[in-house]
């Protein structure tokens, strides 16, 4: 199991709020559990769900938003 914190960053867009839940949204339907928070999104599970549900998330929002940041970091280390 590996932990990842993401934070995305709509660029240039008015709409940003909607970005980032359309974003999150894409976790319903995934293998990883997954919190929100004001600030990230924590998700856990297994490195590949991790991987896979961190690129659904990325496409979306430059799906929805156009140009995104998206910050990440992941470990494996246990709490």
């Amino acid at each position: 199991m590996i932990t990842a914190e993401v934070a995305l960053y709509p660029l240039k867009t008015s709409n940003g709020t909607n970005v980032i839940n359309s974003s999150i949204n894409t976790l319903q339907d995934s293998n990883v559990d997954y919190s929100v928070n004001s600030m990230n999104t924590h998700l856990i599970g297994t490195k590949e769900d991790v991987f896979k549900s961190l690129e659904k998330m990325f496409s979306e929002a430059h799906r929805s938003g156009g140009e995104v940041s998206m910050v990440v970091t992941i470990t494996n280390a246990s709490k």
